[in-house]
């Protein structure tokens, strides 16, 4: 679920993502979209395997399918697959989270490239935010 709201300054769009997925795997992530251009990622989830997670935002809002029918990495600008530190990357590539050996993954990210008013595209986006072992999708987080 994904919902956005204007705080009291005109520059400040909030969404929250709350994950309820496969194998036990919940949490929430909070998108805060700051008056600097910078867009802040925060939250905790839990009910993961130990290790290193592909973080990324998809571009539609069909999970009937799982990972399948996603479609791409949040792509607005068109950009070639990159390094999340890159200008040149999907907007939606977010890199990778740790869980650790209790299973808990504490997010958070600082991004210039997460920008939730893309005509407000990426509200729908967060319906389908996943988290992938390295190479393997696993995780969907509705």
């Amino acid at each position: 679920m994904a919902t956005a709201s204007s705080t009291t300054s005109t520059t400040t769009i909030k969404a929250v993502a709350v994950i309820n997925g496969a194998n036990d795997v919940k949490g929430s992530l909070q998108f805060l979209q700051l008056p600097n251009g910078f867009t802040q990622v925060k939250g905790k989830i839990t009910g993961l395997s130990p290790g290193l997670h592909g973080f990324h935002i998809h571009a539609l809002g069909d999970t009937t399918n799982g990972c399948n029918s996603t479609g791409p990495h949040f792509n607005p600008l068109k950009k070639n697959h990159g390094d999340p530190l890159s200008q040149e990357r999907h907007a939606g590539d977010l890199g990778n989270i740790i869980a650790g050996p209790n299973g808990i993954a504490e997010v958070s990210v600082m991004d210039t490239q997460v920008i939730l008013f893309y005509n407000i595209q990426i509200m729908s986006s967060l319906h389908e935010l996943w988290i992938h072992l390295p190479f393997i999708p696993s995780f969907h987080l509705p």
